[in-house]
């Protein structure tokens, strides 16, 4: 008998921003191409991003090389503006993103379920390496519109 467990991953991240600050950079097509990639030979060249229920997305990513590419692409199960957002990719897997405020900051945690063509370790470091890169351009963003502001 075949079990249909899935395994599910968890990554997470606590961001130095307001969480509406983090829930525009995470959402809006122009910054999703700025920090979309789980490594530096990689790029998300466009975004789509439809965030309703039944709403799509779909990221171009390819290496900067040229020598690969795919659209990652799924369609919106639930959205709650600043709370969670809920999505199945194209490939079926379910993948949940949950938002928390915490005081100044905000907490990322992002669930999916695993494929089976990778080790999971493997899989778990990619999209840790995403969230990374995700929290690293939102504070340097912040950092460079706050010291704007001080600039005489």
């Amino acid at each position: 008998m075949e079990s249909n467990t899935k395994t599910i991953i968890t990554v997470e991240a606590i961001i130095d921003a307001p969480i509406e600050t983090v829930w525009k950079n995470w959402t809006s097509p122009q910054n999703i191409v700025m920090w979309n990639a789980a490594s530096e030979d990689w790029h998300t060249t466009w975004a789509e991003n439809d965030l309703r229920i039944d709403g799509e997305f779909c990221f171009r990513m390819e290496a900067k090389d040229g020598s690969a590419g795919f659209d990652f692409r799924g369609k919106y199960e639930e959205v709650q503006a600043n709370e969670q957002i809920t999505y199945t990719a194209d490939d079926g897997r379910k993948v949940k993103i949950i938002f928390t405020k915490m005081e100044c900051k905000t907490r990322v945690v992002q669930l999916f379920e695993a494929e089976t063509e990778n080790p999971i370790e493997l899989q778990k470091e990619g999209w840790q390496a995403i969230l990374n890169n995700f929290k690293n351009y939102v504070e340097q963003h912040l950092q460079e519109i706050s010291f704007s502001k001080w600039k005489v």
